[in-house]
C-alpha cells in the first residue's frame, strides 16, 4: 500500500479526479481517498514515483507518506 498527501485534493470532486487519473494508469488499483485529510491510499502494482508523476501531471502534486503502523 502506498500513501500520498495531495494538498490540492480538497473536495469530493477532486477525490474523483484523483481516482480517475490513477485508474487510468492502473485499472486494477484499489484506491481510497480522504479529502478532509487530503490523503489517498493506493494498492497498485506501480511504484510511488510513477503514481506521483501521473498525479502531478494531472494537477494534483503530492508527497509520499510513510506506511501507517498497523496493530
Amino acid at each position: 500500500m502506498l500513501r500520498f498527501f495531495i494538498p490540492n485534493m480538497t473536495c469530493g470532486g477532486c477525490a474523483r479526479s484523483v481516482t480517475r487519473v490513477l485508474l487510468g494508469v492502473d485499472p486494477q488499483a484499489q484506491i481510497k481517498t480522504d479529502p478532509p485529510t487530503r490523503v489517498v491510499v493506493i494498492d497498485s502494482t506501480l511504484d510511488a514515483h510513477t503514481l506521483l508523476t501521473v498525479l502531478s501531471d494531472a494537477g494534483y502534486p503530492g508527497e509520499h507518506l510513510p506506511q501507517a503502523i498497523s496493530s
